[in-house]
C-alpha cells in the first residue's frame, strides 16, 4: 500500500540510541514506529556515539525499515541540533521528532536541513502550546505531545491526577486538526508494569482527540494497539450504517436513528481503523 495511504501510526516505540543490539527487537515488536532516541536516553559526553550508530545502522537498514524510524533529535536551543541535522543528511523514508519545539521556525529549519523526512513536533511546555497553532501550520507532519516535560514546566503533579494536561491535550489536538494532521499522539505512561493505568491513559487521551501513543517498553505496545480497535459491536454497526445507507442514500434509518453523513462518516472511520 502507498505510504500516503497507510492508517497513521497508532504506537512510537523508543529506544536509546547507544542500543544498537535493540533496534532490530524494537522493529520486531509490532509498534508501527520505532524512535531511536538521541535525546534524553543519552548522556551528554555519549552524544556523538549515539549520533554515529544511528547514522551507520540507517544507512544499512532495508527501506521498509526505514519507513519505520523516527529519530529523536536534540532541541534546537542545544549544542549538538546542527550536528544531530548533518548526520542524518540521507534521511529518505525516515521521519525525525524535534523536542522542545517552541516555533515554527524551528520546523522549517529542520525541514529545510531533511526536507527527505517527515518532521514531528514534541510540544512539552506552556511556549510550545501557545505556538502549537503555528507550529502544526509549519509543516510539521504530526504533533507529539510531551506530557512529562509539559508537567515538569508547569509544576503540575500528574502522577496520580492528570486533568492538569487537559487544556493542553485539548490546544493540541484542535491544532492538529485545523492544520489537516493526523490525531496526535499522547505522551508516554512510565509505569511499566501497570497496564491499568496505561489503558487509563490512553482513554483520557482518546477523549481529547488523540490517535496513537509513545511507548517505553515493548510490552506496552500490543495493549494499545487492541484498545484502539474498534469491537465487534463496533464493526457491526460501521457495517449496518453503510448497508442502510446504500439502500436508501441520505434517508436512512437505523436502530431508530437517522443515518445522516456524519454517521456515515463514523462508520467509515470504525472500519478503516480495523485494516490498521
Amino acid at each position: 500500500m502507498p505510504a500516503e495511504l497507510l492508517p497513521p501510526a497508532r504506537t512510537y516505540l523508543f529506544v536509546p540510541g547507544t542500543r544498537p543490539e535493540r533496534f532490530d527487537k524494537a522493529l520486531a515488536s509490532g509498534a508501527d514506529k520505532v524512535v531511536l532516541d538521541l535525546e534524553d536516553a543519552v548522556a551528554s559526553d555519549d552524544k556523538a556515539n549515539a549520533r554515529s550508530i544511528v547514522a551507520t545502522w540507517l544507512a544499512g537498514a532495508m527501506p521498509a525499515d526505514r519507513s519505520r524510524i523516527v529519530v529523536r533529535i536534540n532541541d534546537a536551543g542545544s549544542s549538538w541540533f546542527a550536528a544531530d541535522l548533518a548526520a542524518l543528511g540521507d534521511a529518505r523514508g525516515i521521519s525525525v521528532l524535534l523536542p522542545k519545539a517552541e516555533s515554527a521556525a524551528q520546523i522549517a529549519e529542520a525541514q529545510a536541513a531533511l526536507p527527505d523526512a517527515g518532521i514531528l513536533a514534541l510540544i512539552e511546555s506552556a511556549r510550545g502550546v501557545s505556538e502549537v497553532n503555528r507550529i502544526a501550520a509549519a509543516g510539521a507532519q504530526r504533533l507529539v505531545f510531551g506530557t512529562l516535560d509539559f508537567a515538569l514546566d508547569l509544576d503540575v503533579d500528574i502522577s496520580t491526577d492528570a486533568s492538569g494536561l487537559g487544556y493542553a491535550a485539548s490546544r493540541i489536538a484542535i491544532a492538529s486538526r485545523l492544520a489537516s494532521l493526523p490525531a496526535p499522539v499522547a505522551g508516554v505512561t512510565p509505569q511499566l508494569d501497570d497496564e491499568a493505568r496505561l489503558m487509563s491513559d490512553l482513554a483520557e487521551a482518546r477523549r481529547f482527540g488523540f490517535g496513537a501513543k509513545l511507548c517505553i517498553h515493548p510490552r506496552q505496545v500490543q495493549p494499545i494497539h487492541a484498545a484502539l480497535r474498534p469491537s465487534a459491536q463496533a464493526l457491526d454497526w460501521a457495517q449496518r450504517v453503510l448497508v442502510a445507507d446504500a439502500a436508501s442514500p441520505g434517508a436512512a434509518r437505523l436502530d431508530g436513528r437517522m443515518v445522516d453523513r456524519p454517521v456515515v462518516l463514523q462508520a467509515q472511520r470504525t472500519l478503516a481503523l480495523a485494516r490498521n
